[in-house]
């Protein structure tokens, strides 16, 4: 992509991105009618992982048009950071180091594109919301970006919830285990409050990034709207709130306010998750929308659970990994969160071993640095992480089965994980690396590195 169109309006604004992608070949333009309920995402399925997004736009009983697949290719959001895809862990995690060093928070304007239209009623039937798999609950808001405060503090968070639409006014959330949100909705229960919120859909992926960071990197006392300004390059812009001091993205398509009472539940699920699995039926949060505020012509935004999930979730898991271990483990090069892992449950760490032993502090380090792993695979820097079959390979002739599996039992994971329940359950880890110090018994077979430059060759096409 040309760089005379970068700054930090284009990262912040996602109606920018859709131009840029537009105009350099990335946007794939669905013109037929699409029912929202099942159809849309089946479409959007077959692009899935390819290196363009899809706008739908023509979606039937709505006049906005419908967003996908602009986290499902490490590539295509390589070009907007006008990076290789492969040097974005390490750009997110400089991003979040300097945070951490320097913060910059947001900023308060006075006005806003997603402030053009206030709807004089509140009817969430109006959203061009997808109905995802065909065992979904019903429309679920699954790419939005939740902004709340701490009741006691006001320190801001940002995070990213999924939300079926119960009725035009009323949504149900699901808040992962840990999250601050959580924490905040459990501190306005212990106030005797409610808790106010705003679900701000159709943002840049700067704040998208921020509010996917894990809390081991994000701890509650530090605003981490900050992260966004960071990636952005210029302090992340919001508007105040018209119905409680929680403010909005300036530049979101679309800004609910909303409220949450602290023992209101209502059924939510199922739902198809990262996993590949259904997340089950439960009693979840209640929110009541307040007020619908948008822009005159906004795009609806949605992502599909899969790629889309773990080049953007997983990609702030593999940074907040590959940040703690460079400062723990000496030698280590890079981090990898498998798609096959569901890219938050195997991490690959990639390491040039300078003493025996530091594979297994690999392991337990990568561990501690993101909660949902369950598998941690480290190998040797001769290794491609992001080669299956070189990992199988390693596995199969460096691994030491005896001393080399590390099993630890009863702890902490991620609840959408099926072999997790209620948040417990066994981690292990691989250490399929060579046996230090070094003998030529694991050497790699080589062969001369050759071109096809001046070689005659006959009987070669495809």
């Amino acid at each position: 992509m040309p760089k005379s169109n970068r700054g930090p309006a284009l990262i912040a604004d996602l109606a920018a991105i859709i131009d840029e992608l537009d105009a350099n070949g990335r946007l794939v333009r669905v013109k037929s009618r699409v029912d929202p309920k099942h159809d849309l995402v089946g479409i959007a399925n077959n692009f899935h992982g390819q290196g363009k997004a899809v706008l739908f736009e023509d979606v039937a009983g709505h006049d906005t048009p419908v967003f996908m697949g602009l986290y499902w290719s490490r590539e295509l959001l390589g070009d907007i950071f006008m990076r290789d895809e492969f040097e974005l862990p390490q750009y997110i995690s400089d991003c979040i180091s300097n945070w951490q060093a320097r913060p910059v928070g947001p900023v308060v304007v006075a006005d806003g594109p997603v402030m053009e239209v206030t709807e004089r009623s509140v009817n969430l039937g109006k959203l061009p919301i997808p109905t995802h798999a065909l065992g979904d609950a019903g429309p679920y808001l699954d790419a939005a970006v939740v902004l709340a405060k701490d009741p006691e503090t006001g320190v801001r968070n940002a995070s990213i919830q999924r939300f079926l639409v119960v009725n035009k006014n009323t949504l149900a959330v699901n808040i992962d285990a840990g999250r601050h949100l959580e924490l905040y909705l459990g501190k306005a229960a212990a106030l005797g409050q409610k808790l106010n919120i705003t679900i701000n859909i159709g943002v840049g992926p700067g704040l998208h990034f921020a509010a996917a960071t894990p809390s081991e990197a994000a701890p509650a006392d530090l605003d981490e709207l900050g992260i966004a300004s960071e990636i952005h390059g210029a302090p992340l812009e919001l508007v105040a709130g018209t119905r409680s001091d929680v403010e909005m993205v300036a530049n979101a398509m679309w800004a609910l306010e909303c409220e949450m009472t602290p023992g209101e539940n209502l059924p939510e699920g199922p739902f198809a998750e990262v996993t590949g699995y259904y997340a089950k039926c439960e009693a979840r949060p209640k929110v009541r929308v307040l007020k619908i505020h948008r822009r005159k012509k906004p795009i609806f935004h949605s992502i599909l659970s899969g790629k889309e999930v773990f080049n953007s979730v997983g990609l702030l898991g593999e940074a907040n990994v590959l940040n703690t271990l460079r400062k723990q483990i000496p030698g280590v090069k890079d981090v990898y969160f498998s798609h096959g892992g569901c890219g938050f449950y195997h991490c690959i760490v990639q390491i040039a071993q300078v003493r025996a032993g530091w594979g297994k502090q690999a392991i337990m380090a990568a561990f501690a640095a993101f909660a949902p792993l369950k598998m941690v695979t480290v190998v040797d820097d001769d290794v491609d992480i992001r080669n299956a079959e070189d990992i199988e390979w390693a596995m199969a002739t460096r691994l030491d089965a005896k001393a080399g599996i590390l099993q630890i039992e009863n702890v902490f994971g991620h609840g959408l994980n099926p072999s997790f329940p209620d948040y417990l359950g066994s981690k292990v880890g691989f250490d399929a690396t060579r046996p230090f110090p070094f003998t030529a018994d694991y050497d790699r077979a080589r062969v001369k590195d050759m071109t096809l430059e001046g070689v005659k060759i006959e009987g070669a096409g495809s």
